[in-house]
This record gives structure tokens, C-alpha cells and sequence, in this order.
């Protein structure tokens, strides 16, 4: 660790000397110090539980936007990266800017934290936008001062505030995994089966949702009717099928809006967010120095996505077999 802060350090040195930046030499290396302290204040119990104080109301409805809206998001990001590789620069740059998720109270308050706590910018309100807040930060103003047009400051403000925005998002593709997880498990608890996600599991409850609704309406009793459809079970029908994918899409995503509660703790305690904390810094600090450009690329979404395939592609086995 020391090893590291060290070269973090002489490294921001080098960095300070070239630009003549006002950002001290110290202070990216004091952030990276910083970083174990707020993901204990922020992402263990019981900072965690009120991060998510904000996640009722219309964040209820939000989150299943985000899971609709997740699909469109990685192909913007996967066409951004095709067309800086093809030298088409100023596509890739728009592509990347596009904010295609909803964002969320919750999101909105990591996006505060890191920028308060972490970076020790000062922000009026929770409404002042996160570019203005960068720009206007008296750490930055040397720097600011530096950009030779307009346009150059506001491209600068907007790409940090997006790498800001960027790490907040992965939280929402790290619920989707979580609610993943939980699917998995009640799966193969109650149907015993692979069951990826809602879709894959929706089957399952709507066979045990038309089996109930028949034995109660069997016309011998529930009893005669328990042992009738043990040996002719009834299947659901398209209606009911459909209707339980919708609720079942639904109340994940719902889940998923909570599901950071129990996230959280987990990787703090594997130190996937003090990694995650380390690459924002890294992308802030090229940024904000001005030795280029470092996009923050969150991979979460990417594994999310994976997982979606997964989910569709055991549902279409399941089809073709029955």
C-alpha cells in the first residue's frame, strides 16, 4: 500500500510540474489514503441502509426503467468503443456522453458523497449540478482558468461529472446481479431448477399458480383434487404465463432497488469498491490534470447484461423442449 501511494504521488508530482495545475501534488494521493475511510462510512451498516433511505417514492419507479432501459445503454457504450477504435473520435465521445439510464435519488447521493466526502468539493445544494460543482470547486479554479475556450471548460466539467455519474450507475447493474443471485437460489430451493432471472423462473410459478387454482376448484374437493392433478398436472395458459413474467419483472426490479442494502457490505468486505473507488480516481485525475483521457468503464453493466443472455437463453431451452 505505501508502495503504491508513492508512486500514485510522484506520479500527480510529475503531473503538477508539466500543467501548473493548482490541484496541490498531494492531493490525488491523499484521496486514494482516503478511499478505505469512505466505503466504511458509506457502504457498510448502517451507512448503507441510509444510503437507501431515498429509494422509496418514484425511485420505485425508476429502477424498472433501468432494467428496460440497461440493453440500449451497452450497445451505446459497445458502438462508442467501435468508433474510437475506428478513429471517429468525436462519435465516440457524443455515444459515451448519452445518459440513457434513469438516474436515481440514490445515485444522486453517491454522486454527492464522493463528491463532498471524497473530493472535498463544496456544493451548495443537493440541486447544484455536478458540472458546476467541478468548475466552480476553488482546488479546480487554476486548472479551470487554463482551458482556452468555453467549450473546453464545459467538455471539461461534463466528463467528470460523467465519470462520476458513470460509477454511480454500476450500483444498479450490481442490484440486478444481486437480485440474479436471489432468483438462483429460490429456484433451486422451491422448483429445483436454473432459474437465471424472473423470465426463466416465471414457468415455474405460473404451473404452481394454475396447479393451486385447479385443486381449489376441482369439483371433489381439494383432496381428490391434489392426487387428480399430481397425475394430469394442468398447464397455465399464455394469459397467465405472460401476466406472471410481467410481475415477476416487475417485483425484481423493485428488489433490485433495495438489493445494495445487503451488496454493499459484501464488497466492502471483498474490497471490490475500494478497486472500483481506485479506477474513478484514476479517471479524475487524468481529467482534471489534463495528461489526456482515461474513461471510467464500468464493467458491471456488462456482467449484467451477460446474465440477461443467460436468463433468455435457458427460457428458450426450456420452450423447445416441452
Amino acid at each position: 500500500m505505501a508502495i503504491t501511494v508513492m508512486v500514485a504521488s510522484s506520479h500527480t508530482t510529475d503531473l503538477h510540474k508539466t500543467t501548473g495545475s493548482s490541484i496541490t501534488p498531494d492531493y490525488f494521493g491523499d484521496l486514494r489514503l482516503a478511499v478505505d475511510a469512505f466505503v466504511v462510512k458509506h457502504f457498510t451498516w448502517p451507512g448503507t441502509l441510509r444510503l437507501h433511505q431515498d429509494a422509496l417514492g418514484w425511485n420505485i419507479l425508476r429502477a424498472p426503467g433501468n432494467v428496460i432501459l440497461s440493453p440500449i445503454f451497452v450497445l451505446i457504450r459497445i458502438a462508442a468503443y467501435i468508433c474510437r477504435r475506428a478513429g471517429w473520435r468525436c462519435g465516440g465521445d457524443w455515444l459515451a456522453s448519452r445518459r440513457i439510464l434513469l438516474r436515481t435519488d440514490v445515485s444522486r447521493r453517491v454522486e454527492i458523497f464522493i463528491l463532498t466526502d471524497l473530493l472535498k468539493v463544496p456544493l451548495v445544494s443537493r440541486n447544484t449540478a455536478l458540472e458546476h460543482a467541478v468548475l466552480s470547486a476553488p482546488q479546480f479554479r487554476e486548472m479551470v482558468r487554463r482551458c482556452e475556450s468555453a467549450d473546453e471548460t464545459v467538455t471539461l466539467g461534463r466528463r467528470v461529472a460523467g465519470a462520476l455519474s458513470e460509477y454511480a450507475g454500476t450500483r444498479s447493474a450490481v442490484s440486478e446481479m444481486t437480485t440474479v443471485f436471489f432468483t438462483l437460489l429460490i429456484g433451486a430451493l422451491v422448483f429445483q431448477a436454473l432459474t437465471p432471472g424472473m423470465i426463466s423462473m416465471a414457468p415455474g410459478v405460473a404451473d404452481a399458480m394454475a396447479r393451486t387454482t385447479a385443486i381449489a376448484d376441482f369439483p371433489l374437493g381439494q383432496t381428490i383434487g391434489g392426487v387428480w392433478y399430481s397425475v394430469f398436472a394442468p398447464g397455465p395458459g399464455p394469459w397467465l404465463v405472460t401476466a406472471t413474467i410481467v410481475g415477476l419483472v416487475m417485483t425484481g426490479s423493485i428488489l433490485a432497488a433495495f438489493a445494495g442494502v445487503l451488496a454493499d457490505p459484501v464488497q466492502s468486505r471483498l474490497g471490490i469498491h475500494r478497486r472500483r473507488l481506485l479506477r474513478l480516481i484514476d479517471t479524475l485525475e487524468v481529467a482534471l490534470v489534463g495528461a489526456g483521457d482515461k474513461p471510467f468503464v464500468a464493467r458491471e453493466h456488462y456482467y449484467a447484461r451477460l446474465l440477461d443472455l443467460w436468463d433468455a437463453a435457458t427460457s428458450l431451452l426450456r420452450v423447445f423442449r416441452s
